[in-house]
């Protein structure tokens, strides 16, 4: 685990440091990064959180983060079991259903992904729940970064996953948005922006490995996933640096090495149960000591 070694203000010399979270100041952000398939992680990150206690002040999530994060933000004690019971029953059609659209906007119809909504028991609208949220999209137009914190609460998660040309963009207030992935694939910086004085990172993903020096790829498919992963990776450690700069910054570890194929939903178990005793050991040995950027120095993330 990194960060910076000053104790922070207040706190006497030689006093120890809180154990886990609990040297996290207030108020603390969970942000839920994008990921697809491998979003099943978050689940077992969440196991871990709820049974050490752990309830963020505010919550942010992108593309599935931010239905993972929805569902924590309803459910703040008890969301693990309920995102277990989605991720376990989960298969490819239900999530990207072919089916007619219109203006042929995206290759599948989202109607699987509304389904998943509706089914997830969550309140109509963003202010109902329990934690205040934040899904992230982005505006096709602008390009902009659009942080949606109130309102129907199925449009803003349909608009935080509209994956381009992969699922139909969303029209909401008269814009229309896209995958928050796009441009902010683990909203940080958004978190930081709304005040959060220390941040809680669930990760997921191959992404956020440093990619290992290879022999450029040949094949067109593998030179557009290389290329992918790399330009994904650099954005998340610029904005992960960013933010560890003025506050504490907690990347919650997986401990996944073995990611299946995105389109591959037979493995949530394994992702959840990994990542669960993963985090668990992490958080059990964690100290923040102020600023900086903490993260697990033996599981896959400790190679970015």
């Amino acid at each position: 685990m990194r960060g910076t070694r000053a104790a922070p203000a207040g706190r006497p010399a030689g006093e120890a440091e809180p154990a886990g979270l609990d040297g996290l100041p207030r108020p603390v952000a969970a942000v839920v990064g994008a990921g697809g398939v491998y979003g099943a992680a978050h689940c077992g990150v969440g196991y871990a959180l709820e049974r050490r206690g752990f309830v963020p002040d505010m919550i942010f999530g992108t593309s599935v983060g931010a239905l993972s994060g929805a569902i924590a933000a309803a459910h703040p004690r008890g969301a693990a079991a309920r995102l277990e019971a989605v991720w376990t029953r989960l298969r490819r059609r239900e999530v990207f259903p072919f089916g007619y659209l219109p203006r042929r906007a995206g290759v599948f119809s989202d109607r699987g992904l509304r389904g998943l909504i509706g089914r997830a028991g969550l309140p109509a609208r963003i202010e109902r729940l329990e934690v205040p949220f934040t899904a992230v999209a982005m505006d096709l137009v602008t390009g902009d970064q659009v942080l949606l914190d109130r309102g129907d609460l199925e449009s803003a998660l349909l608009a935080s996953a509209a994956i381009p040309g992969v699922l139909p963009p969303v029209v909401r207030d008269g814009r229309t948005l896209v995958d928050g992935g796009v441009i902010a694939y683990v909203p940080v910086l958004a978190a930081l922006a709304a005040g959060a004085a220390s941040v809680v990172v669930l990760s997921t993903g191959p992404e956020w490995w440093s990619p290992r020096p290879a022999v450029p790829p040949r094949r067109a498919g593998a030179v557009a996933v290389r290329a992918g992963l790399l330009l994904l990776h650099h954005q998340i450690e610029r904005d992960l640096r960013e933010v560890a700069r003025q506050v504490p910054t907690v990347v919650m570890p997986t401990g996944v090495d073995a990611w299946p194929a995105p389109w591959d939903f037979g493995h949530s178990q394994r992702l959840i149960d990994t990542a669960a005793l993963a985090a668990g050991r992490f958080l059990d040995r964690l100290r923040i000591t102020g600023p900086g950027l903490y993260r697990d120095g033996s599981a896959s993330e400790a190679r970015a």
